[in-house]
């Protein structure tokens, strides 16, 4: 299967790291035209001028300002094709009992997790049914199909309500001709979050992880952004309102 995107205007959000970088190398490496998003600032105009991609510098949690970067990207090439919700995480914190988590805690999580996702996609539609093409991938986890590994309960809820975010967002703008599905990564080390992760399970559990993973490896970024390039191709039109798990089996 070979698969194009020349001629196509691809947002990747989170793009300051991680998942969200090799997403957007997979796309630019098929022929598109990528603009990378993240609110951290040095790191994603960096990785966006050593790879000759745009940046756009904003918080994904600010209705406003998603709106404002979508708008001034599909102004300025005048079309948006392919939009990848990568951006969220954890936020720094950690897993604890539920009593020790604040409203505060709660919150961004949500922000950056599910409000963000929303806010983008409600300002990509236009645009994309404008082109008569659109695709919108959200980066989910296996934490939005069973509980996390990370044991941060906001964490857990905030992809779930992701997946069923991807869910109806399928089935609203399906009419549009637009298709809207989600990846949910297995554990892969990708950024200074996942290694800190990574390194607090030790030798026994690390062991324990890979015993429970079919292939016996962990994941790279790459194979997220294999599957995220065929769920934004041509050869993914019928395709929508599906969770494709990309762990080595685990799940």
């Amino acid at each position: 299967m070979h698969i194009r995107f020349d001629n196509r205007i691809a947002f990747v959000t989170g793009a300051a790291q991680g998942l969200g970088q090799g997403i957007a190398l997979a796309l630019k490496a098929a022929g598109a035209t990528v603009i990378v998003a993240d609110a951290d600032a040095p790191r994603l105009q960096s990785f966006a001028r050593s790879e000759g991609m745009e940046a756009a510098v904003f918080d994904i949690g600010r209705q406003a300002d998603a709106h404002a970067a979508i708008a001034a990207a599909a102004g300025r090439h005048g079309r948006l094709d392919i939009l990848v919700n990568c951006a969220g995480g954890v936020r720094g914190q950690i897993g604890r009992p539920i009593a020790k988590v604040s409203e505060q805690d709660w919150k961004v999580i949500f922000e950056a997790n599910v409000d963000g996702a929303f806010y983008l996609a409600q300002a990509a539609a236009a645009p994309m049914q404008a082109g008569g093409f659109g695709r919108i991938i959200n980066i989910a986890s296996g934490a939005g199909l069973r509980p996390s590994l990370t044991g941060i309960q906001a964490y857990t809820a905030a992809k779930h309500a992701l997946v069923g975010l991807t869910k109806q967002l399928s089935q609203d703008l399906g009419p549009l001709g637009l298709t809207c599905n989600a990846v949910a990564p297995g554990f892969v080390r990708s950024n200074p979050t996942t290694e800190r992760q990574w390194e607090s399970y030790g030798p026994e559990g690390q062991a324990r992880l890979l015993s429970g993973i079919h292939t016996r490896r962990l994941g790279t970024a790459a194979d997220i952004a294999n599957a995220v390039v065929f769920l934004a191709s041509e050869q993914a039109a019928w395709i929508s309102g599906q969770i494709l798990s990309v762990d080595g089996g685990r799940s």
